[in-house]
């Protein structure tokens, strides 16, 4: 068992300087690795959000439909990061949105369940769960707010900043519905930063 521990990609994201080794002898069996071709749904909007997904390669993003049927970009999901859309795993409720494998995936996943019980019974686990759901809301926050005051240029540099990968790994189109811009517009401010 310690040696699967040691090589597990959940040890990247259940650190044993963290966790007890009986604690990660617990959790990591729980979870399941599940592979997903590109354009995969790991969730469809009016679905409830069953899943705790960890992503260990690949790229997703998720995605609504707004109002004219176009769909428009609400978060990008890379290495390590929980795929999720969490007020539907929470409160039980149909989800708005869609989560879509940009690329082949591999992830592993937990069923709300199994999560219940880990949250509940270990108390290292549920402290890291609302650590990432804490930093999961302040990352949507900032968005939502970056939306509204910031020009289009200083949305994309910082996702440049935050996130290189997803920029030099995701269509222009998706990165373009995320910022709030049109593809146009996304071209010519990097033509701009390029110069």
């Amino acid at each position: 068992m310690k040696q699967m521990q040691d090589n597990h990609f959940l040890t990247t994201i259940f650190s044993p300087t963290d966790f007890k080794e009986s604690e990660l002898a617990t959790i990591l069996p729980k979870f399941k690795q599940t592979k997903f071709k590109k354009n995969d749904f790991l969730l469809k909007a009016g679905k409830t959000e069953n899943q705790y997904w960890f992503l260990e390669s690949g790229f997703a993003r998720s995605y609504v439909n707004d109002t004219n049927g176009n769909d428009i970009t609400t978060n990008f999901y890379s290495l390590g990061d929980v795929v999720i859309d969490w007020s539907s795993f929470f409160l039980r409720d149909p989800t708005r949105e869609n989560i879509q494998a940009l690329t082949d995936c591999v992830c592993w996943q937990l069923d709300f369940e199994t999560f219940q019980q880990l949250f509940h019974g270990i108390e290292t686990f549920r402290e890291h769960g609302r650590r990432r759901l804490v930093s999961s809301y302040f990352t949507l926050k900032n968005h939502s707010v970056a939306i509204i005051a910031d020009q289009a240029k200083e949305r994309y540099l910082q996702l440049l900043k935050d996130k290189p990968h997803i920029v030099q790994n995701v269509s222009l189109q998706h990165i373009a519905t995320y910022l709030g811009i049109t593809r146009y517009s996304l071209s010519r401010i990097r033509k701009e930063i390029s110069l």
